[in-house]
């Protein structure tokens, strides 16, 4: 080929390429796409959340916020005015169809649909800090809970009239609550495709708060560090919640694997290893707040000797065939060992060593003997402030240190 032959084929290239950039350019910008004030109506209760739809070549996904983390559909499609949104990692589907500029749908759950709407996000001048209180901090609350907690924290940041917070319990928080303050009372919500909460927190006498969740229970909170805060309890350490029968024995597991294959503690990958035993279920937030730190630390430490083993109990239809789990590893990036342990309600049974064993998630962590050397319940998320760092660094450390350790 020529010169005259080369340069003729790469004009005709370049012609090419800008041909085909204005032609994307021209193409008119999908209705659907862009950010979205939505509303799920959980047991008649109207919870707002911000939403957000991107569309590209004829590709459509969408985008659940818990703070700054997104979670994002697994794949979606449009036909006619209806838009289709999975989310396999929750095993859920947004249904929505757009008429006169607004969206009106279900979102579709193994265990009921929520009735969806959203109208385009619009600007909106920030609440007047004028007459709001301070709640920014930390504040202890009564709990109402099945774990025998006496006493939740509830974590606010608060720029202005405007607020970001979370409950946290000992199995983890509730993702992170925004809202603004409103007649004599802050309006947070939260959903990020799980745990809908409306929170309604009003300042009262003397330094205390009252939360009404979802319009019904009521909790009545004060400052940490105050007496009237010891008067209430204190939170549940989640290092103190959870332990085994006999630290002396070796910690036991026997489950199959997605592919069926059997694993056991007594695996000679195990041997002489540091193992982390993951309590978890693809069906449970707080272990999906877990799983990027998981997935960071197998990274980080496989090759010094660590080894991470997920029991996930899943329910029936799961356990049959973990399409749900199958894309929660997925959407993490999880390459350690995850085993089929049986479902939730078979916790007790499965994992008959452990004493008080009720939160999801829970890691074991075992030393290079196969011993448990220490437990830590539940997971925050970033939510949660300097309680999610420390929880972070807490089982950093631990295992940082029984690496350490001569066997």
């Amino acid at each position: 080929m020529n010169r005259i032959e080369s340069y003729l084929r790469r004009a005709a290239l370049i012609v090419f390429l800008a041909s085909t950039a204005m032609a994307e350019s021209d193409v008119a910008p999908s209705p659907f796409s862009g950010r979205w004030n939505a509303v799920v109506v959980v047991n008649e209760v109207e919870v707002p959340f911000p939403f957000e739809i991107e569309a590209s070549r004829g590709a459509f996904k969408g985008s659940f916020f818990n703070g700054e983390r997104r979670v994002t559909s697994t794949g979606g499609r449009v036909d006619g005015a209806t838009l289709t949104l999975a989310f396999d990692q929750y095993a859920t589907k947004l249904v929505a169809t757009l008429e006169d500029g607004r969206l009106t749908g279900e979102y579709r759950r193994p265990r009921g649909p929520y009735a969806f709407r959203a109208a385009p996000a619009v600007p909106v001048p920030a609440a007047a800090a004028e007459g709001a209180p301070s709640i920014d901090g930390v504040w202890v609350v009564s709990a109402k809970g099945t774990k025998g907690e006496a006493a939740w924290r509830f974590i606010a940041h608060q720029t202005g009239a405007t607020v970001e917070a979370t409950i946290l319990r000992v199995d983890g928080d509730t993702g992170t609550l925004t809202g603004s303050y409103r007649d004599g009372r802050f309006v947070l919500s939260h959903f990020s495709g799980a745990r809908p909460l409306l929170l309604e927190v009003t300042p009262g006498p003397e330094g205390t708060l009252t939360l009404k969740q979802n319009g019904k229970s009521e909790l009545v909170g004060a400052r940490a560090n105050t007496e009237r805060a010891a008067a209430i309890g204190a939170p549940t350490d989640p290092e103190e919640h959870t332990r085994v029968k006999d630290p002396a024995e070796p910690f036991r597991f026997s489950f199959p694997d997605l592919e069926g294959r059997i694993v056991s503690n007594t695996d000679a990958r195990f041997a002489g290893k540091v193992v982390l035993v993951n309590i978890s279920g693809s069906w449970c937030p707080n272990c999906h707040d877990e799983a990027p730190f998981l997935a960071a630390l197998d990274r980080r430490y496989r090759a010094r000797g660590l080894e991470i083993v997920t029991l996930s109990f899943e329910e029936a239809d799961q356990l049959k065939d973990p399409v749900r789990l199958r894309a929660f590893l997925a959407a993490y990036g999880i390459g350690y060992t995850v085993l089929l342990a049986g479902e939730p309600g078979q916790l007790a049974e499965r994992v008959p060593q452990a004493v008080n064993l009720d939160a999801f998630p829970t890691t074991f962590i075992l030393g290079r003997d196969g011993r448990v050397r220490r437990v830590h319940a539940g997971f925050p998320s970033p939510g949660s402030g300097s309680y999610y760092s420390e929880a972070e660094e807490r089982l950093t450390a631990a295992v940082e240190a029984l690496l350490a350790e001569d066997f």
